[in-house]
């Protein structure tokens, strides 16, 4: 089974997905503020 970072990351890098605003859903559900600024490149403003 993929972590939920894994999963993100996929959606990113496979389907292309590039809105920030997706990711937000996931930061405290799976990812951190931190791994959510690496993956988009901006930082996390909740």
């Amino acid at each position: 089974m993929m972590s939920t970072l894994d999963m993100v990351k996929m959606f990113w890098n496979d389907w292309g997905n590039h809105d920030p605003q997706y990711y937000k859903v996931y930061v405290g559900m799976g990812i951190g503020a931190t791994q959510y600024k690496e993956l988009t490149g901006v930082d996390y403003v909740a």
